[in-house]
């Protein structure tokens, strides 16, 4: 039976900007149900989706997609853009996921909010044609806000869609979005560059590092890269030092299960460090006397560094070292 459009049922890919709430509530317009998909991972999160999704009141559903990200990201076929952002692939993976969970939930179809030619690299013709084809969803995902100047797709060929009431927006100028937003009233929206870490030059730095030193990450390895410096002091082991008290605290919260051992001086104030990875007591007493240096105790003084592994305290006398002299080691 052909299905009416009040039971067209959509599945959309959001990271909470502008352009995702636009498709929704193009296709809103139309009485599809929408609903959302938002994945998450250490290197961005579902903030902004979670925000967008109560603003014009669209259901979503946020899935942590680490350990599939990872594997991907080691190893994209289509390589980096300008730092460690695979996005192609990246996009190509969460199309994939999306179109998993199409076929789960009995959805129509899906759709982005991509528009064609506003990123130089990843949403040209070729790029976005790229992620249809390895994604597994050929035909299947709609971008609505660029619809009429891409080829029909299935769900327009079967009439689910109005062709003629979907976008053919393209190109970098953001006139038309800006004017579709005061149509339907959004006002209160993130700003189009950022969000993805992996476009960070200096978390893609440590996230090289990272990749070359260790051949398992986990969520604690790759949320401490958000914060502090960090030293590389052996190929197996790395320091990372609070560089203020927000840092600090971010630390401690990343360390919760206590894999890593906190390097903290006893009396005077200092950065909370986190050695990571596997540490011999040369390399812990290196990092204890970088702790040392970058707190407030007098350069020819001695302190007390406490090392607290899984628990287990250990009291360390140590000259600190001057940041000047472990410079070099900095990732």
């Amino acid at each position: 039976m052909r299905k009416t459009p009040t039971t067209v049922r959509a599945l959309g890919l959001t990271s909470g900007g502008l352009d995702s709430m636009l498709a929704a509530l193009v296709l809103r317009d139309q009485n599809i149900k929408v609903k959302w998909i938002c994945f998450e991972t250490p290197f961005f999160s579902a903030d902004n989706a979670k925000k967008a999704a109560r603003d014009i009141g669209i259901s979503i559903t946020v899935k942590n997609i680490t350990p599939q990200y990872l594997k991907m990201l080691r190893d994209p076929p289509c390589g980096y853009g300008q730092n460690m952002n695979p996005c192609m692939d990246c996009h190509a993976l969460m199309v994939n996921l999306a179109g998993q969970m199409m076929r789960q939930e009995n959805f129509d179809f899906i759709f982005s909010g991509e528009v064609m030619g506003q990123r130089p690299m990843s949403q040209v013709q070729h790029a976005l044609r790229y992620v249809e084809k390895r994604s597994g969803v050929d035909g299947y995902l709609l971008r609505p806000l660029s619809a009429r100047a891409l080829p029909e797709t299935v769900p327009e060929k079967e009439g689910l869609v109005d062709r003629s009431r979907l976008y053919d927006i393209t190109g970098r100028s953001r006139k038309r979005q800006l004017e579709l937003a005061a149509h339907y009233g959004i006002s209160d929206y993130p700003t189009p560059a950022g969000g993805c870490l992996l476009t960070d030059s200096g978390f893609s730095k440590r996230l090289k590092d990272l990749f070359a030193h260790q051949d398992e990450c986990s969520e604690a390895d790759l949320n401490a890269l958000k914060f502090g410096r960090h030293f590389r002091l052996t190929p197996e082991s790395k320091l990372i030092v609070g560089r203020n008290k927000e840092d600090n605290k971010n630390l401690a919260e990343t360390n919760a299960s206590g894999t890593m051992t906190v390097l903290k001086t006893e009396t005077l104030p200092g950065p909370t460090c986190l050695l990571a990875g596997t540490s011999d007591e040369s390399a812990l007493m290196l990092a204890a006397g970088i702790c040392a240096g970058y707190s407030k105790a007098p350069e020819d003084e001695t302190v007390q560094v406490i090392a607290t592994t899984g628990g287990q305290k250990r009291s360390i006398t140590m000259l600190g070292i001057p940041p000047a002299n472990v410079r070099h080691m900095l990732i």
